[in-house]
């Protein structure tokens, strides 16, 4: 298996690289659980049922970005 910070993109999304990663950093874990919940909801204080997809979409794409962007950056 690569190394973490050499990872590809494509190979950053597959799932057991995205649970390895989850697992190992449970710090990290624990704040994307509440990204997950909580954008969607605060997307629908704010503007309502257009707020709360923009909410999920950016919740999901963050909890699917964060491992590949966290090995990148700490490289």
């Amino acid at each position: 298996m690569d190394s973490p910070s050499n990872i590809s993109f494509i190979d950053s999304l597959k799932t057991d690289q995205r649970k390895a990663f989850y697992e190992g950093h449970k710090d990290i874990a624990l704040v994307m659980i509440l990204v997950v919940f909580l954008f969607p909801l605060f997307g629908v204080y704010v503007s309502g049922l257009p707020g709360a997809a923009l909410g999920m979409i950016v919740a999901i794409a963050a909890y699917f970005l964060t491992p590949y962007v966290t090995r990148k950056v700490g490289k």
